[in-house]
């Protein structure tokens, strides 16, 4: 695996991906880094966001909601709350979340706005991220 990563994405409901893959991009929430092999070990939460990988000449893309990141200089482990690959997000069940949430925020008294603001910042993602298939 030289000059590779194994990159495994984990939620409690099993294992979303595991790939060898050239280059990881997530969303910390100190703000967005990126891995390469031999990267030197850290340990980091990830906010709600895109994770990115590059295999080859293509990028692909993954939607992380929460969780932690555990890099190695060969591995990068994912533990998320959920995750999805860009081309299993359903965009009108997202949108429809996200409309939802807009709708729970304009009244702010009569809800819990944290948890409004959590599940529209997820469905804005989600949109954002289905949107994006793989780039060659």
């Amino acid at each position: 695996m030289e000059n590779k990563l194994k990159l495994d994405i984990v939620t409690p409901h099993g294992l979303i991906l595991s790939e060898e893959v050239d280059e990881v991009v997530c969303a910390g929430s100190e703000g967005e880094f990126g891995v390469l092999p031999a990267h030197v070990p850290f340990f980091t939460i990830l906010k709600i966001g895109m994770l990115t990988y590059k295999k080859g000449n293509e990028t692909r893309f993954v939607f992380v909601n929460w969780g932690y990141a555990e890099v190695g200089p060969d591995k990068v482990t994912v533990l998320a709350d959920s995750a999805e690959k860009s081309d299993d997000i359903d965009v009108e069940r997202a949108k429809a979340a996200m409309k939802r949430a807009e709708e729970r925020l304009k009244k702010e008294a009569e809800i819990d706005s944290a948890r409004a603001t959590s599940s529209l910042e997820r469905s804005i993602a989600r949109v954002q991220i289905a949107e994006k298939r793989i780039i060659r």
